[in-house]
């Protein structure tokens, strides 16, 4: 046991890794499925050109089309890594546009800031990390 306590037991460590992929997820999907269900991929594409952002409408759907396939893939346990980082990119960029400017709470404190992004983009670094191929030396 270190200074810091005792690390949990590997199984424990496994099933919470599991049940971390699985909520966000199905957290990821579920932002996906409701912008594509409500019809807010054009209003969201309409934002991204108001902002600079070429072909505002085709990224739009692109994100949405990721956070609907990436999600599904990360159930799967395929390309779970790369899938993770792709979410990650697109977190870190919602993050600086939109929930940086607003600070840190989401409620309380403030509104619509950053700190459930960071949550977000932590839990997928970590998944990204955990699945990430091993190297095998022979």
């Amino acid at each position: 046991m270190g200074w810091l306590g005792s690390k949990a037991p590997p199984e424990r460590a496994e099933q919470v890794l599991e049940i971390l992929r699985v909520t966000v997820a199905i957290l990821i999907l579920i932002h996906g499925v409701y912008r594509l269900s409500a019809g807010l991929v054009a209003p969201f594409g309409t934002w991204l050109d108001s902002i600079g952002f070429p072909f505002g409408y085709g990224w739009a759907m692109a994100v949405t089309l990721y956070e609907l396939v990436g999600p599904a893939l990360m159930l799967a346990r395929r390309w779970t890594s790369l899938v993770a980082f792709g979410h990650v990119a697109i977190l870190t960029l919602g993050m600086i546009l939109v929930h940086l400017p607003a600070g840190w709470f989401v409620v309380g404190g403030g509104r619509n800031g950053m700190e459930y992004s960071v949550i977000l983009i932590v839990a997928l670094l970590g998944i990204a990390w955990a699945y990430w191929p091993a190297r095998h030396s022979a």
